[in-house]
């Protein structure tokens, strides 16, 4: 696992470099934070300051990339090294897919993956509520989660998001037991359609694995819970932000409707 000092050290290395790029990295703190391996993350040290570094994020049989290099220490070779290594750590550990992720603006990031022979996949929207009125809205129950869901939230990720049930078994199983995570599952008419998580941290609420099961959308039941959700969050303080893919139009717009705006992109590549 990670040390105090090196989950430091990537800190201070992301924001220097988002500030020298105007862009945001898109790192998983929740897993750093709760990593059992140091197998998993690659830095390179110059004079004991952390100069380049590339994590690998597992999601079942997919693991996600992301890194980054000190502005100063560029087409030095440091990151080429860490992605060898990286890419090398996926093969052995037999992951079926590699996706690697990079800021949409970041021109040096799209060139290295292409060269490297990477294809683009798919984009990523990164969106901030902006302040609306929200009206009050009823004709559904957000609860808490339990242990007998567990088989319903995998179902809604296979069912809304395309996952196989391993990668949804392994990706529902490992957000459990966060303190700062809330797990909702949604019922209406004395049935569970949904679930939805909202993930707070450093006055942020984050908004991840909204689902509503195939056969009960296109009711309103999304907009509602999104509403319910998003005022709730506001109203104790918290600005609110969600992830979307490009792809998803119903989703962006719905998104949109309730006051959600596009502020970062992420892609994705195919390694």
């Amino acid at each position: 696992m990670l040390t105090t000092k090196q989950l430091l050290d990537i800190e201070t290395l992301q924001k220097e470099c988002e500030a020298y790029d105007h862009l945001q990295l898109k790192l998983n703190w929740e897993m750093f934070r709760n990593r059992v391996t140091d197998q998993l993350d690659f830095l390179h040290y110059e004079n004991d300051e952390l100069v380049a570094f590339l994590g690998l994020y597992a999601f079942g049989s997919t693991v996600e990339v992301c890194g980054m290099v000190k502005p100063s220490e560029r087409r030095k070779k440091h990151f080429s090294r860490l992605f060898q290594l990286g890419m090398a750590t996926a093969k052995e550990m037999n992951f079926k897919k590699i996706l690697l992720n990079a800021p949409a603006s970041s021109t040096e990031a799209q060139a290295f993956l292409t060269k490297h022979g990477a294809i683009y996949g798919f984009s990523e929207h990164q969106m901030k509520w902006e302040e609306k009125t929200l009206e009050e809205v009823n004709g559904f129950t957000l609860r808490q989660a339990n242990t007998d869901d567990l088989d319903m939230r995998v179902r809604l990720s296979v069912e809304a998001f395309g996952l196989s049930n391993e990668d949804a078994l392994a990706m529902e199983s490992r957000i459990d037991g966060d303190e700062d995570t809330d797990m909702f599952m949604i019922d209406g008419n004395k049935e569970t359609v949904g679930k939805i998580r909202v993930k707070r941290e450093n006055g942020e609420a984050w908004i991840y694995g909204f689902s509503i099961l195939p056969t009960h959308q296109g009711k309103g039941i999304g907009r509602k819970v999104l509403a319910k959700v998003v005022k709730e969050q506001s109203e104790s303080g918290h600005s609110v932000h969600l992830e979307v893919e490009t792809k998803n139009a119903h989703a962006l717009r719905l998104y949109e409707s309730i006051g959600f705006q596009v502020v970062h992109a992420q892609d994705y590549y195919t390694y």
